[in-house]
């Protein structure tokens, strides 16, 4: 086990009068594939949050150097690098976030569901270490294809009985990250401040950009055009970078963006409000069990799941667009856990 001579000992949280003590007294979060294209930006992010006091970082390679790399920035989190698979559960003891970027990126050609059978395995057994080692983490599932690993984690932690449907969170943020960008350069109008509700799935068309709620208007031509490029943003960047690989950078700040949001909320920070796929009722009559809408926050992890609220008619129809394939790509990760 790995464990670099370059932190310095843990700080203890400091414990202010009304929150929660358990939720006041952990701040470890894990990352899950570190030393990947989307990990090393988002550890590097997650340093400089001042609300993580311990980050460890696992992977299968090279966690120590970048953990050594990371422990030389003068902020409080104690870095700790953990490498190998025999190595998992000491880097997820004493979870409070674990967060999980692991996996192959996808390249040109392919879609999120080609990954499924090499991302579906490594899930699956991050999911079962979680149930073992930290069955009590919040886990934030970035691998693809979210639309069946979600479900694949879940699958995991119920079959140890550890499976809180308020502590599984796919992050969807990037589609909701593109939208304000994308919008903005349409409209004139500030990006940090321009809010766009997606809601559905993150691969596709099951991504709903909800463009009839910004309160902007747009002509029938700006909305389909806003939302094929809103749903296939990520296709944009392979394309750009040749082959050698996907959404790193932005995909890591939109990670570390909703890992913030949620030890705001742990910490007793209230009106926190982020898009994420989760355990859900919102689509249930349609047969869907997971579904992305915006989501308050809360000290139990998710508080409350907000609704769709009113759709266009063009919307509606993206919406029936994307039912059955939420539902096969949901199906498809809960029978990957389930077969025999």
């Amino acid at each position: 086990m790995f464990s670099s001579r370059l932190v310095r000992p843990a700080v203890a949280a400091a414990v202010s009068r009304g929150f929660a003590s358990s939720a006041a007294s952990r701040s470890k979060v894990v990352v899950i594939g570190a030393a990947g294209g989307i990990g090393q930006p988002l550890s590097l992010l997650l340093k400089l949050n001042p609300h993580v006091s311990r980050l460890s970082l696992y992977d299968i390679v090279n966690t120590p150097g970048v953990a050594a790399d990371l422990s030389h920035i003068n902020t409080p989190a104690v870095v700790t690098g953990f490498k190998g698979a025999e190595n998992l559960g000491a880097a997820l003891e004493g979870a409070e976030v674990v967060v999980v970027p692991a996996g192959v990126p996808r390249k040109p050609g392919m879609t999120r569901d080609d990954l499924f059978n090499t991302n579906a395995n490594i899930v699956k057994g991050i999911g079962e270490a979680i149930a073992k080692h930290a069955p009590k983490a919040h886990v934030l599932i970035i691998s693809n294809p979210v639309n069946s690993t979600v479900p694949i984690v879940a699958e995991a932690l119920k079959k140890a009985n550890a499976f809180d449907p308020k502590r599984v969170f796919g992050v969807t943020t990037l589609d909701v990250v593109r939208a304000s960008t994308f919008v903005s350069e349409i409209k004139g109008t500030d990006p940090e401040k321009t809010k766009v509700t997606v809601v559905g799935g993150h691969s596709g068309i099951t991504i709903i950009p909800l463009l009839s709620q910004t309160g902007l208007k747009f002509t029938q031509e700006e909305i389909e055009k806003l939302t094929n490029r809103i749903q296939y943003g990520g296709d944009e960047v392979v394309k750009a970078k040749d082959g050698t690989g996907s959404a790193t950078l932005s995909m890591a700040q939109a990670g570390a963006r909703f890992t913030g949001s949620l030890l705001r909320a742990l910490k007793g920070e209230k009106g926190i409000v982020e898009p994420t796929f989760v355990y859900s009722d919102v689509a249930k009559k349609d047969g869907i069990d997971f579904f992305s809408t915006n989501v308050e926050l809360g000290v139990n992890g998710v508080e409350k799941i907000h609704g769709l609220g009113p759709l266009s008619e063009y919307e509606q129809k993206l919406y029936e667009a994307a039912v059955p394939e939420l539902q096969k790509n949901i199906a498809k990760g809960v029978a990957h856990v389930n077969k025999a």
